[in-house]
């Protein structure tokens, strides 16, 4: 058995949010007790990443991190149609990840203690993002 639906996010700047709560909806509306749930994002300056959820310092520091890889205005940059922040953004995406595969038992995630689902978004301004959940299995 599939099913997939695609939620919808307005992510207000640069940060992480914690999708979890939404990704868990999908996997209970399936009806799957046993499978695999695929997340997707459809966009090429946000990503998915599974962090701690217990303490926001974590994200808060791994922004710190990103920004030293993947700085804003990088006169190095050539695309720059956009603004300072979408090249950085672009490295951000590819530097982590666009798609995420948790597995289901029970009918629920199987996330750790303190694992959580975050959309992390690159770009400074406000964005619209679409995330395709797929779940399959029995």
């Amino acid at each position: 058995m599939a099913y997939q639906t695609i939620l919808e996010f307005t992510n207000f700047g640069r940060a992480s949010r914690d999708i979890t709560g939404a990704i868990a909806q999908v996997v209970a509306q399936a009806g799957v007790q046993c499978g695999l749930a695929h997340v997707f994002v459809r966009h090429t300056s946000c990503s998915l990443l599974i962090t701690e959820n217990a303490d926001p310092d974590v994200r808060h520091d791994l922004e710190t991190i990103m920004r030293r890889l993947a700085p804003d205005g990088d006169p190095a940059y050539t695309h720059v149609t956009e603004g300072p922040d979408d090249m950085s953004a672009h490295v951000r995406t590819m530097l982590t990840n666009t798609a995420l595969t948790v597995p289901v038992g029970a009918g629920k995630l199987l996330l750790g203690t303190w694992q959580g689902i975050f959309l992390w978004e690159h770009r400074v301004a406000e964005h619209r993002r679409s995330v395709v959940v797929t779940v399959m299995g029995d």
